[in-house]
């Protein structure tokens, strides 16, 4: 049973069973306001940000803030990180007890190719120890009541592939569905997806796979489901600064026109709204927002002098005052622009 398929949202009961669009679980990146933009944009299913287990077993608060929910979350999918099968059980049973219905299921990273998780053997690195790896998935599942998950790539070395084998391994110790990423630890983000690889697992597992990597418009969830066959799509980079990637993939997805881009003033707002939402949260110390707000601005002329400005922000009024000064800037080029149309059409 695709169990997967239930997060689909939609408008009607036609949409019941469609593939389901999953933002994938981003570290410094899925806080909580940008979860809330991006479920106004249509995305079925949020992850937070990754969850370190060893955190929440020492009552790290500011770990523990990263499971609150944007208000219109429903449901959200809590990624755990760590190496100790009796550590990452117990404080998945504590997730599941403190979020009750809100919890959608407990994901296991065992992808992430960072340098300060792989050392320490957590992350990809679990990837290179299969049998803590079991061990991790048996315990939590054993713990907790909710379906657990798994996260991983392609391999951990450079031309390595042991996704199938391991989703394999996985599934035996009772993950109830896995995501695969079709680059290898090694690669980090560079060179292109193998999205083969995410086929091969697919054909090697019975429980639902989530095809992920270089899923960046419409056509290419389109392209990823045919190709593979997988459950369900995940978006990460491609969403960052652009939200709306979610409602032009689930039109692409059924088949439908897919909203136009938005335009300069859309993403100026959007990034303005983003901060204020932040804002709320974290007071006037804003510098977490600064990276968020240049990709809502990546190619628009100006921002590369804006960005300048960006990277002293502290407060909401600062990203204002940029921002607003990056739309009258736009607006007298373009208003210098006409006048040389103008005259030259004389």
């Amino acid at each position: 049973m695709n169990w997967l398929r239930d997060f689909a949202r939609g408008d009607d009961a036609s949409d019941a069973g469609r593939v389901p669009v999953l933002l994938a679980p981003m570290a410094g990146v899925n806080d909580l306001a940008f979860r809330q933009l991006c479920v106004e944009c249509g995305v079925d299913l949020t992850y937070t940000e990754m969850v370190s287990s060893k955190a929440l077993s020492f009552a790290n608060e500011k770990t523990r803030h990263l499971l609150d929910r944007a208000p219109n979350e429903g449901r959200v999918a809590v990624q755990l990180f760590g190496h100790e099968p009796d550590t990452m059980a117990r404080e998945a049973a504590w997730v599941e007890e403190e979020m009750g219905d809100a919890l959608a299921y407990i994901d296991v990273n065992m992808g992430c190719p960072a340098r300060k998780i792989v050392k320490k053997g957590d992350g990809s690195a679990l990837m290179t120890t299969p049998d803590v790896a079991r061990a991790i998935v048996r315990s939590i599942t054993a713990a907790v009541d909710h379906p657990v998950t798994v996260k991983f790539r392609k391999g951990y070395r450079e031309g390595e592939d042991t996704a199938v084998e391991f989703a394999r391994m996985m599934e035996d110790a009772g993950a109830a569905a896995v995501a695969v990423h079709g680059r290898t630890a090694a690669q980090f983000y560079s060179g292109r997806a193998d999205w083969d690889v995410v086929a091969r697992v697919k054909q090697a597992v019975a429980i639902p796979v989530i095809g992920n990597g270089d899923v960046r418009s419409g056509a290419d969830a389109v392209d990823i489901v045919k190709h593979t066959g997988c459950d369900a799509v995940m978006i990460g980079r491609a969403a960052q600064g652009n939200p709306w990637l979610f409602s032009q993939v689930k039109a692409a997805l059924r088949a439908q026109e897919e909203p136009v881009a938005p335009t300069v003033e859309q993403r100026v707002a959007m990034a303005r709204r983003h901060a204020e939402i932040l804002s709320r949260r974290i007071g006037n110390n804003l510098v977490y927002m600064r990276k968020h707000v240049m990709w809502y601005l990546h190619g628009i002329p100006g921002a590369a002098h804006a960005r300048g400005e960006l990277n002293r922000c502290v407060t909401l009024d600062d990203f204002d005052a940029v921002l607003e000064g990056l739309l009258e800037d736009r607006a007298r080029i373009e208003a210098q622009e006409a006048a040389y149309l103008g005259k030259a059409c004389e």
